[in-house]
């Protein structure tokens, strides 16, 4: 079983971060919530420990949840 990384673990994380947003430039809304999409379902096949996943959606979730119980 495995788990999540959460320290750094990116080479560069602002280079990425920076390529990761000019991947957006241009696209309408639902063009760029698509290309989130897919790169989540693509890095979750390449990931491909549902445990993993189901650690990570958790996590991801945690700050909406957290953001509805206190409005």
């Amino acid at each position: 079983m495995g788990k999540v990384i959460t320290k750094p673990n990116i080479p560069n994380p602002d280079d990425f971060y920076a390529r990761l947003l000019a991947a957006h430039d241009g696209l309408s809304d639902v063009e760029s919530t698509t290309l989130n999409a897919r790169m989540v379902l693509i890095l979750a096949n390449h990931i491909g420990d549902t445990d993993v996943l189901d650690e990570a959606l958790s996590m991801a979730k945690q700050p909406a949840e957290a953001k509805r119980r206190s409005a």
